[in-house]
């Protein structure tokens, strides 16, 4: 259960993500210089600037600190309470212009993702929530879809995964296959009800997930992991194998489709 200070924690992500969207004002998508990590993945300045910002604005003493773009401090595996943060999701998607990119912050307790925002400053769009409190979509209240099966279904997939061909197993499925950028933006879009499902082939960061997966459950949507079921996050390895997020209905679907026959889709009430 989301503890009682949830309204602050709330309060503190959306000031966070105001702040952040300051930052982005600085940068021009698609006309910015990037970096590269180990491993091709591309940095910028603006993925630097927002996580300083994000840090400013969210973490408190007591509390630890889990980012993309900061060096991990272990310290955070005695905290009851993590921010896992990805000030840029879709940094790609930035470089090249393509409007798939977000600032992604979540709240932590006891392992699991328990309030999340994600802010798309190209699309002006942003999705807060907390177990407990549901979901918005630009201050609204908000759901995930209540679809109940796969034929018609909009599913979004990974950019990258679809160009290299990943995706091909799934053409005649019956769903419609839409490749999106960021991974926090697909699952904040889940969670509102904007595309019915979205799961991933390739492993992916909590840093990635965590707010998306926290946006999902708040609205009574469904979360997974593809291999032991329960999300848990600030684990010391932050690799995850892969997520699936959608709504209530097609949950049993999904599973059954993508072969995750030993996790069941019911879970434990909040």
């Amino acid at each position: 259960m989301i503890l009682a200070s949830s309204e602050e924690t709330l309060r503190r992500i959306q000031t966070a993500l105001q702040a952040a969207a300051e930052v982005f004002r600085r940068f021009a998508p698609g006309a910015i210089e990037a970096e590269y990590k180990a491993g091709h993945d591309p940095v910028t300045e603006a993925d630097r600037q927002i996580d300083a910002v994000l840090r400013r604005e969210l973490l408190h003493d007591q509390e630890g600190w889990l980012s993309e773009e900061a060096a991990d401090d272990w310290t955070r595996l005695e905290k009851r309470r993590v921010w896992v943060v990805d000030p840029l999701d879709g940094t790609r998607e930035f470089v090249a212009g393509i409007p798939e990119f977000c600032a992604s912050v979540a709240m932590v307790e006891d392992g699991r993702p328990v309030a999340g925002g994600v802010y798309n400053p190209a699309t002006d769009e942003t999705f807060l929530g907390g177990l407990g409190w549901g979901v918005t979509y630009n201050g609204k209240p908000s759901q995930p879809s209540q679809r109940s099966d796969l034929g018609g279904a909009l599913v979004l997939a990974s950019r990258s995964e679809v160009s290299r061909g990943e995706w091909k197993r799934f053409e005649g499925a019956g769903f419609e296959i839409r490749p999106v950028g960021s991974v926090a933006y697909k699952l904040a879009l889940v969670s509102v009800g904007l595309a019915d499902a979205t799961f991933t082939l390739v492993p992916k960061h909590e840093w990635d997930v965590a707010a998306g997966a926290a946006l999902v459950e708040s609205g009574g949507g469904f979360v997974t992991t593809l291999d032991d079921g329960r999300l848990r996050c600030n684990q010391r390895d932050p690799l995850l194998k892969g997520l699936l997020a959608c709504g209530p209905g097609m949950a049993d679907a999904l599973v059954s489709r993508l072969g995750l026959t030993a996790h069941s889709s019911k879970r434990d009430p909040l």
